[in-house]
């Protein structure tokens, strides 16, 4: 394993590391306006949703790793105190790539980017109306980090209004996962596309499970089942009793006295299929 000390590293080197190995990072893609009212837009992954009560939402331009400046939405949100955030889903992240583009200080990105500027209801600055969610928002707070190359400028935002398209929305009012389509940042020049890799796993806060310490070491120290086949067994708040597997057993008489290699290989099959109670009944046979 390769092990690296920060400090005896160049900041790029650095840099390149951290964006590989913390990945995929939501984008916020942030509109301002400077003091003489010039728009900006510039989509930051350095990004994320910190508080409910209130509504908080943190995003960094960080100072250039390449030559040490600051960001326009860096120093519009000091001089303004409100942004809004917009999220990137993949009907636009061609547009919002270009819109990074260095361009100089009051050129407009909503133009250059081919975007729509949509006026805000509490702020000054504007939404882009291709986004299927927007957040105006209040700076609360600027955080700086450190003055060299590459040094985060954390900015704290309080929501103060949600636009949400209705396209997005599912029949109960929630945000339908597939149908807004969101991409998420990467380390070089790779995007993921969320609804691609989408995958469920029941949350260990809504069941207490018995924990992967309370499998049988039999089971616990498998050559065939895998850590997450265990992270699914463990998760389970009890074992099947033992009329439901002896009846598993008359109608599956071929899993009978398996020896333990092929029982475990049937037990991953049904974890597979993210059918536990399957697995723990097949485990459990005789």
């Amino acid at each position: 394993m390769l092990s690296i000390d920060p400090k005896e590293i160049s900041t790029g080197k650095l840099h390149n590391y951290l964006l590989g190995a913390i990945a995929p990072r939501p984008i916020a893609f942030v509109s301002t306006i400077d003091a003489e009212g010039n728009p900006n837009l510039a989509p930051f992954s350095f990004f994320n949703v910190f508080g409910s009560n209130p509504p908080t939402l943190i995003f960094s331009p960080a100072r250039s790793v390449r030559n040490n400046t600051t960001k326009h939405t860096l120093d519009n949100a000091e001089e303004t105190k409100e942004v809004v955030i917009n999220v990137v889903n993949y009907a636009i992240v061609q547009q919002m790539s270009l819109s990074s583009t260095m361009y100089a200080k009051g050129v407009n990105e909503f133009e250059k980017s081919g975007l729509t500027m949509l006026k805000s209801d509490e702020v000054k600055p504007f939404r882009v109306a291709e986004s299927p969610v927007q957040f105006e928002c209040k700076i609360t707070d600027v955080i700086y980090t450190g003055n060299e190359g590459g040094a985060g400028n954390l900015i704290v935002c309080e929501v103060v209004k949600i636009h949400i398209a209705d396209d997005v929305l599912a029949e109960d009012g929630s945000i339908d996962q597939h149908k807004i389509d969101l991409v998420a940042r990467a380390g070089g020049s790779y995007y993921s596309r969320a609804r691609d890799g989408f995958f469920e796993i029941p949350k260990p806060i809504a069941t207490l499970g018995i924990g992967v310490d309370a499998i049988p070491s039999e089971i616990r120290n498998s050559d065939i089942l895998t850590g997450n086949n265990l992270g699914l067994l463990g998760n389970v708040e009890h074992l099947p009793k033992e009329e439901a597997v002896n009846n598993f057993g008359k109608e599956h008489p071929e899993f009978i006295g398996l020896e333990k290699t092929k029982k475990h290989t049937f037990a991953q099959e049904y974890l597979q299929k993210n059918d536990v109670e399957s697995a723990w009944r097949v485990l459990l046979l005789k």
